[in-house]
């Protein structure tokens, strides 16, 4: 069958494609950026790309419309939290619309569960987009799941952060909020499974995991797996402000990310019971399992996506990486080093394994006093590390810095900053004819750019000139 995959570069998407591929199915994805998509799924042959962005109808002809299936998984968690409600309606509108000219006989989405009788503007809007979705001429099942816990996802990381960093917490009364927590994995098994199920069309089914738990017990089920001593007490006077900056300065989320999770999280997501287990054949594990095959997956460094990746956990970049691969040549000041390269292959595995766990081969200490002030001022500072520590693609988050490019046999790594500046910055790496080039560019904007380099230029020699010289060793 041919299926068609929206959000095809996003957390769900790149996990469900390879179980589809597997049953031998040809993959459609419509991607906002088809430069970025090519690095995921370059080797398949059964995928076709299509640049198309669901905010704007015009585009989604160029979509083939002999498509059987397809899978909704849009969602616009905007970086501005009042207006992510109107980009979902408005891209529900338009892949309803498009859908509807087409064969699909079956649209399966995923939304969230929405039992609550006050939900969180979050929640009404996943509730609005089923809604607009529905149509006559196909048939639609709707998934609604809680929380997802799984290797990168944004509930995991979050608490993972929280745990990790924190032994004693004084924390927002929102954690005796209770919630179901359901696994990736199941989350994948009741998506593969629906596909073409005659009896789920038109149906709308609550996905969950076994256990009724609220999130301070998430916390503290996750510390024991850590093997970890935790002491949380919670207090009533945290407004959703301070819970968001609170969230926002101890994980690596955004802080208009922080808002819109905290809104979320007043919300009891509790599911309600039917026979879709017995259905698809789904057996959901606990929450401890599902943390437990997470880090499973950490230690083997197989994490296919993680949400730290989506545009959304930086807010810089908005849709097209490729905008920023012409590094521009006026108006810019440079520091640009080179080197002889002594060994190639050892050079190219130091350069594809900077930032996270790695570090920058030097000053590591200013790099991290870099991240507080860029954290302070808002930016994502290095809490985001690096989804593996040695891949990089394009469009992958790494630290502060975004992948615009990332070609290992050309020898070629171009990174953007999304740390808070005045001004843009480009940082390449470049290996040709046994030289390896370092050039870190900065384009200022007004005065304040122009007095930011200056006031930086020292740190710049020190720092630039150890990192080449670490890098070449």
């Amino acid at each position: 069958m041919k299926i068609l995959v929206t959000g095809a570069t996003g957390y769900i998407g790149k996990r469900l494609i390879p179980l589809l591929l597997q049953d031998g199915h040809t993959i459609v994805c419509p991607v906002r950026d088809k430069k970025r998509a090519q690095n995921y799924y370059k080797d398949q042959k059964n995928v076709e790309l299509v640049e198309a962005d669901f905010l704007s109808g015009p585009s989604l002809e160029a979509i083939p419309k002999d498509i059987d299936l397809a899978y909704y998984l849009i969602h616009s968690m905007s970086n501005s939290a009042k207006e992510f409600h109107i980009l979902e309606e408005k891209c529900a509108f338009n892949f309803k619309r498009f859908t509807e000219q087409t064969s699909i006989r079956q649209v399966i989405y995923l939304s969230g569960i929405t039992n609550d009788t006050k939900l969180s503007k979050h929640l009404l809007s996943r509730k609005n987009v089923e809604k607009t979705l529905a149509s006559k001429k196909y048939s639609l099942t709707t998934f609604k799941a809680g929380i997802i816990v799984g290797s990168g996802s944004s509930s995991f990381e979050i608490i993972r952060d929280i745990v990790e960093k924190l032994p004693f917490m004084i924390t927002p009364k929102w954690l005796n909020t209770k919630t179901q927590p359901l696994s990736i994995r199941d989350v994948l098994s009741f998506l593969h499974n629906a596909l073409d199920k005659k009896e789920l069309f038109n149906t709308s089914y609550d996905i969950f995991g076994p256990e009724i738990m609220t999130y301070k017990t998430m916390l503290l089920q996750f510390a024991e797996v850590r093997k970890l001593k935790r002491w949380i007490v919670t207090i009533p006077v945290m407004t959703p402000g301070l819970s968001s900056y609170w969230l926002y300065f101890v994980t690596s989320t955004s802080y208009k990310l922080a808002r819109t999770l905290v809104n979320s999280m007043g919300v009891e997501v509790i599911g309600i019971k039917s026979d879709i287990n017995q259905i698809l054949d789904v057996h959901p594990m606990t929450y401890k399992e599902a943390v437990e095959l997470a880090f499973k997956k950490i230690e083997q460094n197989s994490i296919i996506s993680s949400w730290k990746d989506s545009y959304v956990s930086s807010g810089k970049l908005k849709n097209y990486v490729h905008e920023f691969i012409n590094v521009p040549e006026y108006g810019c000041f440079r520091d640009f080093k080179k080197r002889k390269v002594k060994n190639k292959e050892v050079t190219l595995n130091r350069i594809w394994a900077i930032g996270g766990e790695t570090g920058w081969y030097y000053g590591t200490f200013l790099w991290k006093i870099r991240g507080i002030v860029d954290q302070f001022f808002g930016g994502a500072g290095l809490r985001r590390g690096r989804r593996h520590p040695s891949e990089l693609n394009s469009g992958d988050a790494l630290d502060f810095w975004r992948v615009i490019y990332a070609d290992r046999e050309k020898g070629k790594l171009l990174l953007y900053a999304e740390m808070i500046l005045p001004g843009e910055a480009w940082l390449e790496f470049r290996i040709e004819d046994g030289i390896l080039y370092q050039t870190a560019t900065f384009r200022p904007h007004g005065l304040a750019g122009r007095l930011y380099w200056y006031s930086v230029m020292p740190f710049h020699w020190f720092v630039f000139n150890g990192m080449i010289n670490n890098i070449n060793k």
